[in-house]
């Protein structure tokens, strides 16, 4: 049997990140816009010097490069706290705690960290990461069309990239050309967007207000080898460093939002009043209510299994597949649920709830839809008849 009972660290950390959830973020957001993915500059450079000094910025940035080098689990338990705000899933804590951005960048020469790992990490640049493709994104090893053909010292790249997120504000980004055939013929160059023949094409609205992915287009883009990220066909590889470890603090941030949303509910399960009764009484509500924690508490077990994994050094592909399921799917119902027990305030901006409502939708695709991680599993049961 696990135990998955924080250590006394774990905890120390946990109440830093709650207080300070409560006590500085969730009064700000009743001046914002409902929608509001940002703080403005005067105000976030504060909180981040602030969450600097409690040593918690860059929760996923190993210790080699700066950051705390948190495990899993520990990353885990605190993007739980971090996402219980108006704004959690868009960027936790409005990118106050900040993070690693494109993990891939480890793995780079010395001379591309110093040009690009570096002051990303310190809040200088930002960069995208461009895998997907209008003709798919979850099957890159067979969608990706943009192509580099080498050039002397330098590649040129022609083709497109669709749903990347961040890219109209990037100063670079992790682009993935076909340079061969298959898995095995995909390469990673670092792009600087201000080259000629790189363009953002457009912006394509989603679900979220304040979320939007670009679509982007090379036309003879021209970069320089200097800039190629790992050997040439290695790119599938880097697109898939990191990802699985990845999406177990991805699951638990929405286990973050799903707990938050419960507890409002039953708050006002038994603060409402309909036809002489609270709704509490009604076992209509009761159910509702029970369902929410079996999700929750199905879906948590879940995330910490594949978070402890990890942190053993076993394998856990399937596990952490397992777990964005459970939470992302989870996070959704309890939510939904929470809504239609707060009647129309439910869907009123007066409440969180709507938003997250949306952003969790966008959970079940984003970090690999809930299909793919399905395909993951039974490939790890069932071995080549799945594949």
């Amino acid at each position: 049997m696990i135990d998955f009972t924080p250590t006394h660290e774990q905890s120390a950390l946990i109440d830093q990140v709650r207080r300070f959830v409560r006590e500085k973020i969730l009064p700000l957001e009743a001046e914002l816009d409902p929608d509001a993915g940002e703080l403005p500059a005067e105000i976030r450079e504060p909180l981040v010097a602030q969450v600097r000094r409690l040593g918690l910025y860059g929760m996923d940035i190993p210790e080699e490069f700066g950051g705390p080098g948190l495990d899993v689990m520990t990353r885990c338990l605190l993007a739980i706290e971090m996402t219980q705000h108006r704004a959690g899933l868009y960027s936790p804590c409005y990118g106050v705690f900040g993070g690693a951005g494109l993990a891939q960048l480890y793995e780079a020469t010395e001379d591309q960290k110093e040009r690009y790992l570096y002051p990303t990490l310190r809040g200088e640049m930002h960069g995208f990461f461009g895998l997907s493709e209008p003709s798919g994104g979850s099957d890159p090893a067979r969608a990706i069309q943009t192509r580099a053909v080498r050039d002397g010292e330098d590649w040129i790249i022609n083709g497109s990239k669709l749903w990347i997120s961040g890219a109209d504000r990037a100063d670079y980004g992790i682009v993935f050309a076909r340079t061969g055939e298959g898995r095995g013929g995909i390469t990673a160059f670092i792009v600087d967007t201000d080259l000629p023949g790189f363009q953002v094409r457009r912006v394509v609205h989603t679900l979220r207000s304040t979320h939007y992915a670009t679509e982007l287009s090379f036309d003879d883009l021209r970069v320089s080898d200097r800039n190629r990220l790992g050997a040439v066909g290695h790119g599938f590889a880097i697109a898939n460093d990191r990802l699985s470890s990845q999406r177990i603090p991805y699951a638990a941030q929405c286990l973050g939002v799903a707990i938050r949303a419960h507890q409002m509910a039953v708050e006002y399960s038994q603060i409402r009043e309909t036809f002489g009764k609270p709704l509490a009484a009604r076992q209509g509500i009761q159910w509702m209510l029970v369902d929410n924690e079996m999700d929750i508490r199905s879906a948590r077990l879940l995330v910490l299994e594949a978070a402890a994994k990890a942190d053993r050094g076993e394998a856990f592909r399937t596990e952490a597949a397992v777990a964005k399921i459970a939470a992302t799917e989870a996070a959704g119902r309890v939510v939904d649920r929470a809504i239609q027990i707060h009647g129309g305030l439910g869907v009123s901006k007066d409440l969180p709830l709507e938003r997250w409502y949306r952003e969790l939708r966008i959970r079940r695709i984003g970090e690999g839809p809930t299909e793919v991680q399905k395909m993951i599993i039974a490939r790890d049961l069932l071995g080549k008849v799945a594949a």
